[in-house]
C-alpha cells in the first residue's frame, strides 16, 4: 500500500482546493432530453465546477435529475435518454479535454481511468459465484492489460488495505460479506486504476446509519489521502454536510442554488432549498413532523412556462409563473448562485449555465 501517514504518525490530507486552480471537471448548459419526445428535458442547462481534491454534493429529491447527470458525464445514458446540448471538460494536466466530443471508444479510455462510479445498490451487483479478488482484478487487467498476475494480485491488496477490509479475504466470496463491507469492495472498485474522479450514486442507500456515517467517512478519509475529487449524489441533504466543501440543489433538471456548505445550510436562499432543509429535524427542536411540500414536481413531458417550482412555492408571484429565473451570483459570496426571482440582491451574474 502507499504511504498515507504524516511524519507525526497521522493520516496525511491533500491541500485544500483553490478558487484559483483550474477545475478538474467542468459542465456547462448540458441538457438531455427522452429520445421519443425531445421537449421533456430531464437534465435542462445544467452546469457546476469541480476542483482536484474537492467534494461537490449533488442533493435533490428522487427524479430531479441527478443520476442522469451523472450518466451522462460518463457517456452512459440509457437508450431512451440523448444528449442534445452541453459542454464537458476534464482538465487533463494539460488542459481541458472535452468529453463531449469522444467517441464510445475515446469514452471507454476515460471510464474508471479518470473517472470511476459507485452506482445505486451496486453491492448488490458483485457476481456471486466469483471470488471478489478476481472480480476487482478483472477490472485492473481490464483497462491495464500490461500488468501480470502478481502486480494485479498486488494491487487489489491494496485496494483492499485502502478501503479498511482485511487483504486475506480477496479469496472469499460476496456472501461472506456485510451490507457496509460489499460496499467497501465497490468503492474498491471505482478506486481500482486510480481515477481523478468518483461519483457516488446515493452509496448509502440500504445501509443502516451506523454503516452510511462509516462509509461517508470512509470516502473522506480516501478523498484526502489520494486527493480524489469527489461527486456525492443524494435526496438527503444531511449526509452532505461533513462530507462536501460545496453543494448543488436541483430541482425539476436544474441546479437551483450553489455555495459552499456553511452558505447552503447556514442561509440558504432559494425556498425549495430552504424547504428540503427544513423537513430535518435538529436536536432539540420541536418533537414533529415538518408540513410537506405540497404538490408535485412538475411532468418534464408538459413543461410550463416560469419558475419549476412556483406551483409548489408559498411565496411564489406573478413573474415567478411568467417567466423562469436565471442564475444570479451572490455579491458578497463567490461561488454562490441562486436562480429565483425572489433574491435579496440583484441579477449581477445571469449565467443560464449554472
Amino acid at each position: 500500500m502507499s504511504d498515507t501517514r504524516s511524519k507525526d504518525g497521522g493520516p496525511m490530507t491533500a491541500p485544500a482546493p483553490s478558487p484559483t486552480d483550474p477545475p478538474l471537471l467542468s459542465v456547462r448548459d448540458l441538457t438531455v432530453v427522452r429520445r421519443d419526445l425531445p421537449t421533456a428535458r430531464i437534465v435542462d442547462s445544467v452546469g457546476f465546477e469541480l476542483r482536484r481534491g474537492e467534494a461537490l454534493g449533488l442533493a435533490g429529491e428522487s427524479g430531479c435529475g441527478k443520476t442522469t447527470t451523472a450518466l451522462a458525464l460518463l457517456g452512459l445514458l440509457p437508450d431512451g435518454l440523448v444528449r442534445t446540448a452541453g459542454e464537458m471538460h476534464l482538465d487533463s494536466g494539460r488542459g481541458p479535454r472535452p468529453l463531449h466530443t469522444l467517441s464510445p471508444r475515446g469514452m471507454r479510455a476515460v471510464r474508471w481511468r479518470r473517472v470511476s462510479m459507485v452506482f445505486q445498490g451496486a453491492m448488490n451487483a458483485l457476481d456471486p459465484v466469483m471470488r471478489v479478488g478476481e472480480q476487482i482484478g478483472e477490472a485492473v487487467r481490464l483497462h491495464r492489460p500490461a500488468l501480470d498476475r502478481t502486480a494485479v494480485t498486488a494491487r487489489v491488496r491494496e485496494l483492499f488495505e485502502q478501503v479498511r477490509l482485511d487483504p486475506l479475504r480477496i479469496r472469499s466470496y460476496p456472501h461472506e460479506f456485510s451490507g457496509g463491507q460489499r460496499q467497501r469492495l465497490m468503492i474498491a472498485l471505482a478506486l481500482a486504476c486510480e481515477p481523478d474522479l468518483v461519483i457516488g450514486d446515493e452509496p448509502t442507500t440500504a445501509l443502516d446509519v451506523i454503516t452510511q456515517r462509516r462509509i461517508l467517512e470512509l470516502l473522506d478519509e480516501l478523498r484526502r489521502e489520494l486527493d480524489l475529487s469527489v461527486l456525492l449524489i443524494t435526496h438527503d441533504l444531511s449526509v452532505l454536510a461533513e462530507t462536501c466543501d460545496r453543494i448543488a440543489v436541483m430541482y425539476a433538471g436544474r441546479v437551483v442554488e450553489t455555495g459552499t456548505v456553511d452558505q447552503v445550510y447556514g442561509a440558504p436562499e432559494h425556498p425549495y432549498t430552504q424547504r428540503l432543509l427544513a423537513s430535518f429535524p435538529t436536536v432539540g427542536g420541536p418533537r414533529e413532523l415538518p408540513p410537506p411540500i405540497p404538490g408535485s414536481p412538475p411532468d418534464p413531458a408538459a413543461p410550463e412556462p416560469g419558475c419549476a417550482f412556483a406551483p409548489r412555492c408559498d411565496r411564489a408571484e406573478d413573474r415567478c409563473r411568467a417567466s423562469a429565473p436565471p442564475a444570479a451570483g451572490d455579491p458578497g459570496g463567490a461561488d454562490r448562485t441562486v436562480r429565483c426571482h425572489l433574491l435579496p440582491w440583484p441579477v449581477t451574474n445571469p449565467e443560464t449555465s449554472r
